[in-house]
């Protein structure tokens, strides 16, 4: 067994490893840039060494300076966690000249599955279903549209090399093929250095499942069952689950021995994902196969009992797996989410900034966090923007889903923007409930982006919580208890609202309706726990002024809570009109100015593309709301932009 472990990547996947390593007695080493100093998975090594400048392609992704940090080192084994390096045939070459184990396939299968075309080709030799397609390289113009009319419209176009929805198009018709292409090559060459894209059928309503499966150096090879991921925005995935609500044990069976055979066709080792679309009627197609550790891997790692980490390790050691295909019993459901900094009300732009408040809910025997930040860090705009994942474990996907929610509502994140609201928006969706899943659902329903104002359901817990913290705030000032009464204003309605309270609990009437609430929630605390009628609820309460901001199940909402006579004299204030801003373009998140698409003086349509900006490894497109007539462009090409930042002025 190898004595010590470099950790070729930053992160909640670098302490993840650690965890694993340290648990087998390993030493662990970490690498780090310089926007990484500090970060938690430098501290949380037996060492760790520095390797460069922010950009990862200064640091995170320079093989001879990787390879020369495991050398001064002295590990004897690398893990590339995802992303970055996982993936690269060259890096795994280069450890092996330098008699130092990299803890993955051999570098012939990373390449054989890299190349997704060549892959393509091989999916079909080994008798695994494929997507109709062209498996060959194309770039814009008649040949592209001769073969997607031959294919037939809706087609994917794709990138050749890599993944996580980066050189990934939808071309809905002629008229947008040339563009998703040029898209789509951009964007690949600036992720990969490799601006290959081929095309395909897009599969309606389509669902995103994938195999993960296990593989020894002595022939010996598992597969440990399903993961469905077909929650995602903009190709990239935000919740998974395991098993998938779609498969039936047939089709289960049936993906899982097309997975063993495409690995064994490539010769593969170590832990790996075969992943596929299906349609709603089971049948399902090759996408791709990755050659490494999954994002998602811990609901596998929940439903199965197996650490995929530990076994990596144990594999590219030369140990023999400890398991046969008959000893895999999955047991229970589990659910992962995705901790995104980004801002769900501006589109999902990415966001940065220092963690002013970190605290993640409590870990039990049904919850777990991977995470690589901690309270007073600071979010890059360096790398991915994913904070941490949060997995859940129930004895059914209602078990799994019951205790997400509410790990979700005790997560509390300032500072930067994030995805909490929105993740607790889907995991309480009545279609997701059901298990009516599809890539699309995101698209589908929210056409319109997501807004975290609490609806009905939401202000019914609310409303009244907000009474009563207010009681609890009044009863510190001035020392009086006793019945009181409120107006509970929130969008622009009022609530009128009794108290009564009897020892620990509060009756409050209102809406037509009286509930007991018991909490021992203090002022200053930012979650209040307690029961409204005997349900429990978790809520989390920030104070802006005089007026309260409340979250719970999705839901948020600003209220402020006066008496009667307050709220009277409160309603014959004039109301501030809001700034008119529509004249400008605004950089929506902190950036790189890719590009300018036009110039002073041009007349532009409501949905032209004005300029590219990149952030977070992803490039952003920013279209024109209305027409109108460019009349100054602030910034030049190259800048560096901040959140609102003007880029342009209209006429």
């Amino acid at each position: 067994m190898f004595k010590k472990i470099l950790i070729a990547n930053r992160g909640e996947i670098a302490c993840r490893i650690m965890r694993s390593a340290r648990a087998m007695g390993i030493g662990t080493v970490a690498v780090y840039s310089e926007a990484d100093h500090g970060a938690l998975h430098m501290r949380a090594a037996d060492e760790a060494i520095p390797i460069g400048p922010p950009p990862a392609r200064d640091s995170y992704l320079k093989i001879e300076t990787i390879v020369d940090a495991a050398k001064r080192s002295g590990a004897d084994a690398v893990h590339p966690g995802y992303g970055f390096l996982s993936e690269n045939p060259a890096f795994a070459e280069r450890l092996a000249e330098e008699g130092i184990a990299f803890i993955g396939p051999l570098a012939a299968a990373i390449a054989a599955m890299g190349d997704k075309i060549a892959a393509k080709k091989l999916a079909e030799k080994a008798g695994v279903n494929i997507i109709p397609g062209h498996t060959e390289a194309i770039e814009a113009g008649d040949a592209a549209d001769a073969i997607a009319e031959k294919i037939g419209y809706p087609v994917m176009i794709k990138a050749a090399a890599g993944g996580g929805g980066k050189g990934m198009r939808v071309a809905a018709s002629p008229e947008m093929l040339s563009d998703c292409i040029a898209s789509a090559i951009h964007e690949a060459s600036q992720a990969f250095g490799d601006g290959r894209v081929f095309i395909e059928k897009f599969i309606e309503e389509p669902r995103h499942i994938e195999i993960q499966i296990l593989a020894d150096g002595h022939g010996n090879m598992v597969h440990l069952g399903e993961r469905e991921c077909s929650i995602q925005r903009r190709h990239q995935k935000i919740i998974e689950e395991a098993p998938s609500p779609l498969l039936d044990e047939a089709t289960r069976a049936s993906m899982g021995a097309q997975a063993c055979a495409l690995a064994r066709a490539v010769g593969y080792t170590s832990v790996g994902t075969v992943e596929f679309v299906a349609d709603q009627e089971r049948n399902f197609y090759f996408l791709e196969m990755n050659t490494r550790l999954q994002v998602e891997h811990p609901v596998t790692e929940y439903v199965t009992g197996i650490d995929l980490v530990e076994q990596q390790i144990r594999i590219a050691a030369g140990e023999k797996l400890g398991m046969a295909q008959g000893d895999i019993k999955p047991r229970g459901w589990a659910m992962e989410c995705r901790l995104y900094a980004e801002d769900p009300a501006r589109g999902f732009m990415p966001s940065i900034g220092r963690l002013v408040r970190y605290r993640e809910p409590a870990p039990s025997a049904s919850v777990r966090i991977d995470s690589g930040v901690f309270e007073g860090g600071e979010i890059s705009m360096y790398y991915d923007p994913m904070i941490a994942k949060l997995i859940s474990h129930g004895a059914d996907r209602a078990g799994a889903i019951a205790a997400m929610l509410d790990a979700l509502d005790s997560y509390e994140v300032h500072g930067i923007s994030h995805n909490l609201t929105f993740l607790s928006a889907i995991m309480g969706h009545p279609r997701f409930a059901e298990g009516r899943l599809s890539t699309a659902f995101i698209e589908e329903e929210y056409p319109d982006g997501f807004s975290a104002s609490a609806g009905d359901a939401e202000l019914a817990v609310l409303v009244p919580i907000a009474a009563a913290i207010e009681y609890r705030l009044s009863v510190r000032r001035a020392g009086i208890t006793g019945p009181r009464q409120f107006v509970v204003s929130v969008d622009a309605a009022d609530c009128a609202v009794t108290l009564s309270p009897s020892g620990s609990a509060i009756t409050i009437a209102w809406n037509g309706r009286e509930i007991v609430f018991e909490s021992d929630w203090r002022p200053g605390d930012t979650l209040l726990h307690g029961t409204l009628d005997g349900a429990a609820v978790t809520v989390q309460v920030a104070r802006l002024g005089t007026r309260l901001r409340l979250a719970w199940r999705g839901g948020e909402a600003e209220l402020t809570v006066r008496s009667p006579r307050a709220a009277e004299l409160a309603a014959r204030m004039p109301k501030r009109e809001p700034v008119d801003l529509s004249r400008f373009l605004l950089s929506p998140m902190p950036g790189l100015m890719v590009s300018l698409a036009v110039n002073e003086g041009d007349e532009v349509r409501a949905g032209q593309a004005l300029a590219v900006v990149d952030a977070m490894k992803m490039e952003n497109v920013l279209r024109a709301e209305r027409d109108g007539v460019v009349a100054h462009i602030k910034v030049a090409q190259g800048d560096s932009l901040s959140v609102d930042q003007v880029i342009m002025e209209f006429a």
